[in-house]
């Protein structure tokens, strides 16, 4: 039998999305540890969560771009909490810019933290999650732009589409064990989540730089439409019911149907072609 409590880990868990899922799965009963490159932050969080629910919480600094920090604070998590239950890589950075203009060094940051970050937290939490029994999830987070992409976003999009393929296959992998996967796509929200992605670049990988001409050359490619921006709490209204269902995908909102249905269309009409060929 698991353990009581069960315990949620986050990272990203300082602000924004990764708090408002902490303050959630504190609301849940679940015990929270809030990880987060800015460790002040995830104190805050942790502090603010155990006060509103109850619950027993901590935190720690951790880099997910680094596999050492990883390691580490999966070891912290499981010294003050005990193991993990269910497991939130909610880190993503995110850099503007045409596919032409983006340096070796902005890939280079988007690949390690969005891709190779979210391999690293899986990894080094998968073990404790496979120790507890009952139920037992993992959350990647993915983005909207993967379901309707827009121009000057190349580099941050390519990344949340590998987190969906590397979600996608974990759930194969996992399903037979009765752990749980799912994607979660959110789109606009109410954060600091460009001045957070700026201040945790490397010095050594230069400046993220963000280009008003970039903005307003993303936003006339997708104009936002009602319901495109919302409060990172609204935004993750449903992922409580998806979790417990075991849903392989939650949207938090957005008018992205639209995209994804020419999409989906031009992609029915492809395989139309090749079965008449």
């Amino acid at each position: 039998m698991t353990s009581s409590p069960q315990v949620a880990v986050v990272t990203g868990g300082g602000s924004g999305l990764g708090a408002a899922l902490c303050n959630l799965f504190a609301g849940k009963g679940f015990a929270v540890a809030a990880l987060d490159i800015d460790g002040d932050a995830a104190a805050r969080t942790a502090t603010e969560v155990a006060e509103a629910h109850g619950v027993a919480s901590t935190s720690a600094r951790v880099d997910v771009g680094d596999a050492a920090s990883v390691a580490a604070g999966a070891e912290h998590v499981r010294a003050t909490l005990g193991g993990c239950d269910v497991l939130c890589a909610n880190v993503g950075v995110q850099q503007f810019g045409a596919v032409d203009a983006l340096t070796e060094q902005d890939w280079q940051w988007l690949l390690n933290v969005n891709v190779g970050g979210s391999v690293r937290t899986v990894r080094e939490f998968l073990p404790m999650i496979r120790e507890r029994g009952g139920f037992r999830r993992i959350v990647l987070t993915a983005s909207s732009s993967v379901l309707a992409p827009s121009v000057r976003l190349a580099g941050y999009q390519t990344t949340k589409f590998a987190v969906m393929g590397f979600g996608e296959t974990l759930r194969l992998e996992l399903a037979a064990e009765g752990i749980g996967v799912t994607v979660l796509f959110p789109g606009g929200m109410m954060t600091r989540h460009l001045e957070s992605s700026a201040a945790a670049r490397p010095a050594d990988l230069g400046e993220s730089v963000l280009r008003q001409e970039d903005l307003e050359a993303m936003l006339a490619s997708a104009p936002m439409g009602d319901g495109d921006l919302a409060t990172a709490e609204h935004a993750i209204r449903n992922l409580w019911a998806d979790l417990e269902a075991d849903e392989p995908y939650c949207l938090t909102h957005g008018s992205h149907r639209p995209v994804w249905q020419q999409r989906r269309d031009a992609i029915d009409a492809a395989f139309d072609r090749m079965e008449r060929s």
